[in-house]
């Protein structure tokens, strides 16, 4: 009889880093393990979406951390459900193909509304006063309520932001037991991201970082043991995947600036300072680690060749593709920027558009994942002082995003058995197809 399958998915996770995890090491002793590339944009959700679909962001749609809609001139960051990966995730194809098989997906993003039979993730309440409450969206409904009972609310401020920390993956390892002891799903993938905070704070091999990998640790020793109780005994299988790697970073790039001074991107007065205006602006870039979707309106060709020429040779920028040049990575999705700007290894972007700090809007100086055109990590530096977020891009020591060109860049695919791996070198896209062939089905169509 096929074992069940434990999915853990780890970003952050380095080959070097293994062995200095006693508890990982331990688990996937008798195993496989590969060297897993991932594929651009070496970023959460199209990483997550590569290894559930088996398939590229002109697929399966995901092509950042966020989204722009043309249509409604609107910016989604971090709050989109399942509904927009256009293709057949694990869970998918595990119920066309078996329908008694069950899954669980536990915080993996996108996976609001997905499939699976048993999910939980980060829902906060938005009150009305701006206020949040906390809460996870759950199927069943029900089902927080009860987690909430026994482990208290998910503790969100220590998901993200200056405050992040092991709370929030103890917390995803706790409540998973519970739901394996209830449901006993046949595939359960759990999303453990504690290794992404320090790394990106302070640099991946800075003592936080390295201290980091000892708290994950502890987390994996104590939710090994409570998954085989959970699952009534040994007859487990786990599988072990890093969604990309943080190198070290010391420069940072600014597309918006740079568009701005170029007189491509437009600003209107807001009562707290400038906000962005989409619509005004010839193009604007929704910045992503490493990368940005440099969007054109109109796809004016004039401005894209324009835009294309500003970036090329500028610091920190190792590619400008626009156009059919997407296809390179896979990435000539209508959901793509006319142009995609790729950092170099060892830079990153950040969103900041206004030339004046005393302009910038008050949101740049909070925890606001939404309202900013893109992806924060200085949110991670919080001033004690003045309890609000710099702005300074230059605090930000690791990164992500960029194409794997080395193995710095590359991270690991680990089994707890033998024959669950069949390469000692895979992508993220052959993930769906190992936990398939696992339960005796074939490799996404």
């Amino acid at each position: 009889m096929t074992s069940n399958l434990i999915f853990l998915s780890v970003p952050g996770l380095r080959a070097e880093d293994v062995p200095r995890m006693p508890n990982l090491q331990a688990l996937v002793a008798s195993g496989d393990r590969a060297q897993l590339t991932p594929g651009f944009p070496c970023v959460t959700w199209p990483a997550q979406a590569d290894m559930l679909c088996g398939c590229r962001p002109d697929q399966h749609g995901v092509i950042a951390n966020g989204f722009y809609w043309r249509d409604l001139q609107q910016i989604e960051m971090w709050t989109a459900g399942n509904d927009k990966i256009q293709r057949p995730q694990i869970w998918d194809l595990l119920h066309q193909r078996a329908p008694q098989l069950r899954s669980a997906a536990w915080f993996p993003m996108l996976s609001k509304g997905c499939g699976a039979d048993y999910v939980c993730m980060p829902a906060p309440i938005h009150n009305p006063d701006g206020s949040e409450s906390l809460w996870c969206y759950t199927k069943p409904s029900e089902l927080y309520g009860e987690l909430r009972d026994a482990h208290g609310h998910f503790p969100l401020h220590h998901f993200w932001g200056p405050l992040a920390n092991i709370k929030s993956t103890q917390w995803i390892a706790d409540s998973a037991v519970d739901a394996a002891a209830r449901f006993r799903p046949h595939f359960f993938l759990l999303y453990l991201p504690h290794l992404d905070y320090a790394a990106q704070k302070h640099g991946p091999d800075s003592p936080p970082a390295l201290e980091a990998l000892g708290e994950l640790d502890h987390v994996l020793g104590t939710l090994r043991e409570g998954m085989r109780q959970a699952y009534g005994g040994d007859d487990l299988t786990w599988l072990v995947a890093s969604e990309y790697t943080i190198v070290s970073v010391d420069h940072v790039t600014y597309p918006n600036r740079v568009l701005r001074e170029a007189g491509l991107l437009a600003v209107r007065e807001g009562d707290d300072g400038e906000l962005l205006d989409t619509e005004a602006s010839l193009a604007w870039a929704l910045v992503d680690h490493q990368l940005a979707h440099v969007f054109v309106k109109d796809a004016d060709i004039d401005t894209v060749a324009l835009v294309e020429q500003i970036f090329r040779g500028t610091a920190g920028i190792a590619e400008v593709l626009a156009g059919s040049a997407r296809a390179k990575y896979q990435m000539d999705h209508p959901r793509s920027g006319e142009l995609i700007l790729i950092s170099t290894p060892h830079s990153w972007q950040a969103y900041y558009y206004w030339l004046d700090d005393r302009r910038a809007p008050a949101f740049a100086r909070t925890v606001d994942i939404h309202r900013k055109p893109g992806y924060d990590p200085v949110e991670l530096h919080l001033d004690p002082e003045t309890r609000s977020i710099p702005l300074d891009a230059s605090r930000v020591r690791g990164s992500h995003g960029a194409p794997a060109v080395d193995d710095t860049q590359r991270g690991v695919l680990l089994s707890s058995r033998a024959g669950v791996i069949d390469r000692t070198e895979v992508e993220g896209t052959d993930v769906a197809a190992i936990v398939l062939r696992h339960f005796g089905m074939p490799p996404p169509t």
